[in-house]
């Protein structure tokens, strides 16, 4: 079994090192695979990715303009060869210590996609703005509504797949807007969801915070777009997505993308 870790980078140079050592330092039950999608850094990222790129356990994808989180994270998803996928954030807020919570409930058969919610289960948070909190409590409840699901933290970085599932997905969002989307495409299909709680040690717009509100109105916009429309099939039907072969993975995420 292997744990590929999709990391989406855009004028990381100064986290990028640190959060593959901390990456790297996680014990696994897994065997572990390091994508690293750089979305057209102008800060000097490429230069570091060069050298890690060299690692055997790390590909590197890169962009040839800036096409936002989403995209990266297509063009992640599609270069993944594991078990299991995971998003990490390349700037330091998502502690990875916490991969193994997050992807038992998957290797114990229970689940198809894992949350890691900073609302729920405890975990220690670094304070910071009450306008976030409260916007990402708002999206989340309107998404809730219009899935049907009772998540704690739509807009979490920390989900968690099989990669069946992701892979056979057809995203679309370029920005943040991803989060909504996949939300409801993986309500849609019927996939059973788990929730766990996980730390949070957010940053501010001085550390290098780039969600803005106009992210957040691009959100509601995608919630309202992409809510399921037709009856939710249960996982482990004769859904293409929710199959117990391993998926095909699609060429959506990879336009424009090539390996270093």
């Amino acid at each position: 079994m292997m744990l590929s870790v999709v990391i989406p980078v855009y004028n990381e140079a100064t986290t990028i090192r640190a959060i593959v050592d901390r990456v790297r330092a996680v014990r696994l039950p897994t065997a572990l695979q390091l994508i690293i999608v750089d979305d057209c850094s102008t800060d000097g990222t490429r230069l570091v990715l060069e050298e890690l790129s060299k690692e055997p356990d790390i590909r590197v994808v890169t962009h040839d303009r800036n096409r936002g989180k989403g995209a990266a994270l297509r063009s992640g998803f599609a270069s993944a060869t594991g078990n299991i996928v995971i998003i990490q954030d390349a700037d330091l807020e998502y502690d990875p210590a916490e991969y193994p919570k997050l992807i038992q409930p998957i290797i114990d058969g229970k689940a198809d996609v894992v949350f890691g919610s900073r609302f729920s289960g405890g975990q220690c948070h670094r304070v910071l703005y009450f306008w976030h909190y409260l916007g990402n409590r708002f999206l989340t409840l309107l998404s809730n509504a219009c899935t049907n699901l009772n998540l704690t933290d739509m807009e979490t970085c920390y989900k968690v797949f099989r990669r069946e599932i992701i892979q056979g997905l057809d995203l679309r969002e370029d920005r943040f807007g991803f989060e909504p989307e996949v939300t409801a495409k993986i309500a849609a299909l019927g996939c059973r969801i788990y929730e766990v709680g996980i730390s949070y040690a957010g940053r501010t717009y001085e550390e290098g915070k780039k969600i803005g509100w106009r992210d957040g109105v691009r959100a509601i916009w995608c919630i309202v777009k992409y809510r399921p429309r037709r009856q939710r099939v249960r996982a482990g039907s004769t859904a293409p997505a929710v199959s117990k072969e391993p998926g095909t993975g699609t060429a959506a995420g990879n336009q424009q993308a090539r390996s270093l």
